[in-house]
């Protein structure tokens, strides 16, 4: 198969701009929703119209992208990308509209992240894909870190921003995501000669070791996006409870969210020195470490390491999740199973704040936090079971 041209510097701007427009416009729309004297109990609307419908295609599109190539998922989300971002600009005044041009932002995402990841699939061989998709994910958490800056440099610091101002500018940002697109030389075919396509319930039938290896993997990318996700929510809850400035818990997301980002220029280093299974499952079991210690009282020095040390080591779970899936798929069948994959980052974000607000409830931010340590201790403990690529 030959390998797409344009990376990695077209690939890495194209994550960067979907990211920072992703994370910039859906802050801004519960912001919109605000001004059109929306109550914030049904602020959760828009976070499920964002989800629900991608968690539900997402296995249909991955098995789209085997049999047709990365170029038109990329084309379509960035398209809808685009469609979404300037609806919400200039014709989102009322809920119904807000949550209309959010499923259609859900959709647009989900199909840039697969035809992004198949991307990296079909550019490097089975050895280089841990360092590939450490690479990959460097400019994604990038560009999470930049689109909740450009509502600041863009809306001001009040209380509400001035959303006309800053979905204006993700609209220039959604321009930007087109051009990346086309500056990306993709396939669009489908795959290789000795890649049956098959059916999509012929993709998804994988048995024995393979099918553990799959599950395992998505379980545990299932559980780090988790962790993460609950650590943006609750840390600022916890910083209350300890009377820790909002300013400063900002800081400490910043340094978790930068740690991730060092981690995964190593990835390839690390694999080819301590080999893939061992160096997921140590990272897990030091996250769960580092989740568990967070709730502890301990001076903020001591806290900013340990933040510190759980970004290293979150920040390596996903790339390596992502190259394990893309290496276990079955021929013709790795954009699927990088959907399946999505699929269940998608339930656990929609699932598991749920069941965390629930445990909240009754056992404390500090409790939630044990839970979660807990689950990447029992996926570490899984891991390290696995097959020893």
């Amino acid at each position: 198969m030959a390998v797409a041209r344009g990376w990695p510097v077209a690939l890495m701007c194209h994550a960067v701009v979907v990211q920072a427009l992703t994370y910039v416009v859906r802050p801004t729309t519960a912001y919109r929703a605000l001004e059109l004297d929306v109550p914030a109990s049904q602020l959760g609307l828009l976070s499920a119209a964002f989800a629900v419908v991608p968690l539900l295609i997402a296995i249909p599109v991955g098995r789209m992208t085997d049999l047709r190539g990365e170029r038109l998922p990329l084309w379509a989300g960035a398209g809808l990308m685009l469609v979404a971002t300037a609806g919400l600009a200039w014709l989102a005044d009322s809920l119904a509209a807000l949550l209309l041009w959010s499923v259609v932002l859900g959709v647009g995402h989900l199909l840039t992240i697969v035809g992004e990841q198949t991307t990296v699939t079909v550019m490097r061989s089975a050895r280089g894909l841990d360092s590939a998709f450490g690479r990959y994910t460097l400019p994604v958490s990038f560009g999470q870190i930049v689109g909740p800056g450009l509502i600041t440099a863009l809306g001001g610091d009040g209380a509400l921003p001035d959303t006309s101002a800053v979905l204006g500018g993700a609209v220039v940002l959604a321009v930007l995501l087109v051009l990346s697109t086309a500056a990306m030389r993709t396939r669009a075919a489908g795959p290789a000669r000795d890649d049956p396509p098959g059916s999509l319930r012929l993709a998804m039938r994988v048995t024995g070791p393979v099918r553990r290896e799959l599950f395992t993997a998505i379980a545990a990318s299932l559980v780090l996006i988790a962790a993460i996700d609950l650590l943006v929510v609750y840390l600022p809850a916890l910083g209350a409870q300890a009377g820790i400035s909002a300013g400063t818990v900002g800081v400490l997301l910043s340094v978790r969210a930068a740690a991730s980002m060092l981690s995964r220029m190593f990835v390839g280093s690390l694999v080819a020195r301590f080999r893939r299974l061992p160096t997921l499952g140590a990272s897990l079991a030091l996250s769960a470490l580092a989740v568990a210690t967070i709730p502890v009282p301990m001076p903020l020095a001591v806290l900013v390491a340990v933040m510190a040390l759980g970004g290293l080591t979150l920040g390596i779970g996903q790339p390596l999740t992502m190259a394990w899936v893309t290496e276990a798929s079955p021929p013709g069948a790795r954009a699927t199973w990088l959907s399946v994959r999505l699929t269940g980052n998608r339930l656990g974000q929609t699932v598991v704040p749920t069941v965390a607000g629930l445990a909240a409830s009754s056992a404390g931010v500090g409790g939630v936090l044990w839970v979660m340590a807990a689950a990447l201790a029992g996926v570490a403990l899984v891991v390290r079971r696995g097959r020893p690529t």
